[in-house]
């Protein structure tokens, strides 16, 4: 993870573990648990350890990785289903984004849904 980068959550399929960032307590309930499933359906599905992180910008970010002995991690796989979330997920990525950059960057709600219409 590099330091321009803020975790929002993620799953590890070697420790069965789910992550939730503590700083987005605020986001509702319900959105979490969507978190929650997403991340580790994911993990069941490609394993390895998958990851959604906001970039410096607020944009949000897939990253997935694999143990090196992992023979049964697959790459293509693993892109497919991202493309996938990103389809089926697209609204409530954009509001996260969205929540992320007014509450965290500071920028104004008014310009980021003008620079959207």
């Amino acid at each position: 993870m590099s330091e321009d980068k803020v975790v929002l959550c993620g799953a590890n399929a070697y420790e069965k573990k789910y992550y939730f960032n503590k700083e987005f307590a605020k986001i509702p309930e319900s959105i979490q648990e969507e978190l929650h499933i997403m991340c580790v359906l994911f993990t069941e599905e490609v394993g390895g350890i998958f990851t959604i992180e906001f970039s410096k910008d607020g944009e949000l970010e897939f990253e997935t990785t694999a143990a090196e002995e992992d023979y049964l991690y697959d790459d293509i796989s693993a892109g497919l289903l991202i493309n996938k979330i990103r389809n089926t997920k697209q609204e409530l990525l954009q509001s996260l984004s969205l929540y992320y950059r007014v509450l965290f960057l500071h920028e104004s709600i008014d310009d980021l849904l003008k620079a959207e219409d």
